[in-house]
């Protein structure tokens, strides 16, 4: 058995599932709502929406479900980390209750929709278990199962769990589930075909052009012209609420292997730093255990290939590896309150909706952010509209944490600026990628495994900062805002929408 880490990221999931293909849009088109991104919020409002007679165009800049949704480590549960308890300080009960209800709720929708169309997709129901290693942790967990308590939420203490290593303290959310999110999003894009949906790939939205209309610009020069847009992209695409300075982004890594010791069932992320989270899924005759976690702010931290061989490391010393299957990376946004940010794009602007900021916790908080949509869109009441207000604005912690994420832009701004250049060109090994001198300018240079070179304008075309050479995904990567781009300089995550220049060519 191969114990040593793939050389191509792929995600299991998208490599367990053919999907169907969809034309680009090269006319323009007029419908009801054009929703932009072709994740899980976007095929979900999509799907809500059609069910009430809605004409929908569905616009995906790649294709369907190969951004954060293919990349996700899929768990459906209400448990998203020790969160409650903050959430009760900075929102209060009520609406710290809110959102487990509407959570709970997107959990059980899958259930039903899983139940009503017969769909094969690996749902099982796992107990949700935050634990500890740590004594100094074991308080945190406690003060959380106080706010179970008071949000009626069941739970539980224990100091003892089935995972094969010894733990100080673990709280327990017992009814969460797991599933493969590509076996269930499958069948609900043939029921969008089946209903006539709008469905196009490849298909990039530039900006929104107001009027008695909104209207969709492309990069192809066609437009859409509808009555509603929906921002379900990653990023807003149109981004008229300056979400890029009250959101920032994290990556976060994911080995599936094959162990010696057998999983035990259960979903499980622990409370202390680095992360590690834990779950599997069936594999063959087996299991495939995903130990995921590593995260930082994108374009920031160590070399991004060694948080891979962390995890590498962890799986071997606690279930022990006989073979490493995958290796892949995610990228999520986080608010300034951790909340997602689901609504009218601005108060004054009723025609655009966003959905957006799901902080590693999408595959719930993208179908609750589904049913908020529509339901503004079909004008029905929604009992979650000002807890996921974008308008939003908690004094604590959202104060701190602005100036905390845009002094640490302008930190990364200045930084990459001012760096000594220390390569060349002739030092770049086959494979390699780094920041280099060309031509007395900052450059982002990589050879391949024949030794092409590909040299571009390390300045990311969304707000000049610059970008830092990614070594687990060979991407050139945004350290401000999230974006990056390919060794050609294609974008490949935004919001940056321009392609970096190519120098050598």
């Amino acid at each position: 058995m191969n114990k040593s880490l793939p050389k191509e990221t792929k995600p299991y999931w998208l490599d367990s599932v053919e999907l169907p293909t969809f034309p680009s849009l090269n006319d323009d088109l007029t419908c009801d709502v054009a929703i932009i991104g072709g994740g899980i919020s976007g095929i979900m409002t999509a799907y809500l929406l059609m069910e009430s007679g809605i004409k929908v165009a569905l616009l995906e800049a790649d294709t369907l479900l190969s951004g954060t949704t293919g990349h996700t480590t899929a768990k459906l549960t209400a448990q998203h980390g020790l969160f409650y308890d903050e959430l009760i300080q900075h929102f209060g009960i009520e609406k710290a209750k809110q959102y487990y209800d509407s959570n709970q709720q997107a959990i059980e929708f899958v259930k039903t929709i899983v139940k009503k169309y017969q769909i094969k997709c690996d749902l099982t129901e796992e107990a949700a278990t935050i634990y500890t290693q740590d004594t100094q942790n074991v308080t945190k967990l406690e003060k959380e199962m106080e706010a179970y308590t008071k949000l009626q939420i069941p739970g539980r203490l224990t100091e003892t769990t089935p995972l094969p290593f010894h733990i100080k303290q673990a709280i327990i959310m017992d009814k969460q589930y797991q599933f493969h999110p590509l076996k269930f999003l499958k069948v609900i894009v043939e029921k969008l075909k089946e209903s006539n949906c709008l469905i196009y790939e490849k298909t990039v939205a530039s900006k929104v052009e107001m009027g008695n209309q909104p209207k969709v610009l492309l990069k192809n020069g066609k437009a859409v012209v509808c009555d509603y847009v929906v921002s379900c992209s990653h990023f807003p695409f149109h981004d008229e609420g300056f979400y890029f300075a009250r959101m920032y982004p994290e990556r976060s890594y994911v080995v599936a292997a094959l162990t010696n010791t057998d999983f035990p069932g259960g979903m499980y992320i622990n409370a202390e730093q680095p992360t590690r989270s834990i779950r599997y899924t069936p594999y063959k005759e087996g299991k495939l255990v995903l130990f995921s976690g590593e995260h930082h702010k994108t374009g920031q931290g160590v070399d991004t290939y060694k948080h891979y061989e962390n995890l590498q490391q962890f799986a071997e010393n606690t279930f022990g590896v006989q073979s490493i299957i995958y290796r892949w990376s995610a990228q999520d946004y986080s608010t300034l309150d951790k909340v997602p940010y689901v609504g009218y794009v601005t108060n004054s602007n009723r025609n655009i909706l966003v959905a957006t900021g799901f902080r590693k916790w999408g595959m719930t908080n993208s179908i609750s952010a589904a049913h908020l949509l529509a339901d503004l869109i079909m004008n029905r009441d929604n009992l979650y509209v000002d807890l996921y207000t974008p308008s939003r604005f908690q004094t604590d912690p959202s104060v701190k944490r602005f100036l905390q994420t845009n002094i640490d832009v302008a930190k990364q701004l200045i930084g990459g600026k001012l760096e000594k250049l220390s390569k060349t060109v002739e030092d770049l090994n086959n494979n390699e990628g780094a920041v280099i001198d060309w031509n007395g300018q900052r450059a982002g240079g990589y050879k391949d495994g024949k030794g092409k070179l590909f040299v571009v304008d390390s300045t990311c075309t969304h707000m000049g900062c610059e970008l830092e050479w990614n070594s687990g995904e060979r991407t050139w990567d945004c350290p401000c805002h999230g974006s990056r781009f390919s060794i050609k300089g294609e974008v490949v995550e935004g919001p940056a929408e321009t392609p970096l220049k190519l120098l050598n060519q």
